[in-house]
């Protein structure tokens, strides 16, 4: 027997939970008809919601023995969701998935198919259209990705999400990463392993909302290009040389009008207070840089768990049963 872990880090989706609950349940059974030797089982992150995603959670591990979860005891973010349900699985194979059903529960089965004769490790969707999505976002997304690849070792893939069917194998490398400033996209690719893509049309939510904004989006790509890439580095430097360079052939110019007697000595206040301006911005530009990088090195080396579990389904219902058996004492 084989048994598949499904990951599903929650942040507010209480409105969507019960039908992805019910979407994956029903795709999940048709599967152990088709492949019987599969096992299923269902761990979902409640990345500290403030809904009711906790109290929904609990009755599907009342009612299922198949649903697990794991309560944060404030919101991490994504990526501790994600690392968290990793750490926690204890599948053979893992799958990683949304659930506002943005990652369709339906293409679970053509991943299994890819993924079990050993061709790849890794089964994966990739978006060939951002449908629903404003132009100013999408445009913005597709310019981090050729940034992203131009300066980065690591490359990835435009479109690919975090929706993966993985083996044990893959997992564990990526486990083995137990840095605190996570950026999973690029660590699934820095890993390796042989991965499928799957290209299909962006599905927007049955129901809530994201709570991923433009400007958090816009944090989190400058978390993957810091992670993944040292160029911001040479740029810094390279802004610096050339400041540099420009300022030594005006001092020579300066100096060359003054033997000359071609220097008039015009009010060049507004020119000074420019340049000024301009100088100070690319130091400060520089120094911001290596500010970021500096405090993600500040950030590791504090060595601070990457989430902090606060509730488990085996600590809700040892709990629930204690009180029982304490109610019919009395």
């Amino acid at each position: 027997m084989k048994l598949v872990s499904v990951v599903v880090p929650c942040y507010n989706e209480q409105e969507v939970l019960p039908m992805f609950y019910e979407e994956i349940t029903k795709v999940t059974g048709q599967m152990s008809k088709t492949y019987p030797e599969l096992t299923f089982e269902y761990l979902f992150i409640n990345d500290g919601s403030k809904d009711k995603t906790l109290e929904i959670l609990r009755s599907l591990a009342e009612n299922d023995s198949r649903v697990r979860y794991i309560s944060f005891s404030r919101n991490f973010g994504k990526e501790s969701g994600m690392y968290a349900g990793l750490k926690g699985a204890k599948g053979d194979y893992i799958v990683v998935m949304d659930a506002d059903l943005q990652h369709p529960p339906a293409f679970l089965p053509e991943m299994y198919s890819y993924v079990r004769n050993g061709e790849y490790d890794c089964a994966t969707t990739r978006r060939v259209s951002r449908k629903g999505e404003s132009k100013i976002r999408s445009a913005f997304a597709r310019l981090f990705y050729k940034i992203m690849n131009k300066i980065s070792q690591t490359e990835i893939v435009d479109g690919a999400q975090d929706f993966r069917f993985m083996t044990r194998q893959m997992v564990d490398a990526i486990l083995d990463m137990t840095e605190y400033n996570r950026f999973s996209k690029g660590i699934f690719s820095w890993v390796g392993f042989h991965t499928r893509y799957i290209e299909y049309e962006n599905v927007e939510r049955p129901a809530g909302t994201t709570s991923w904004s433009f400007w958090g989006l816009f944090k989190y790509s400058l978390e993957g290009i810091m992670a993944f890439s040292t160029a911001p580095l040479a740029i810094a430097s390279m802004l610096g040389i050339l400041t540099c360079a420009i300022a030594f052939i005006l001092i020579i110019i300066t100096i060359i009008k003054s033997l000359l007697g071609l220097n008039d000595s015009p009010d060049g206040y507004p020119t000074i207070i420019c340049l000024i301006f301009l100088f100070s911005g690319l130091q400060l530009f520089s120094t911001g840089i290596l500010g970021q990088y500096l405090s993600k090195t500040y950030l590791e080396t504090k060595k601070r768990p990457v989430f902090i579990t606060k509730e488990t389904e085996e600590i809700y219902l040892s709990r629930k049963k204690e009180a029982e058996a304490s109610g019919k004492k009395d």
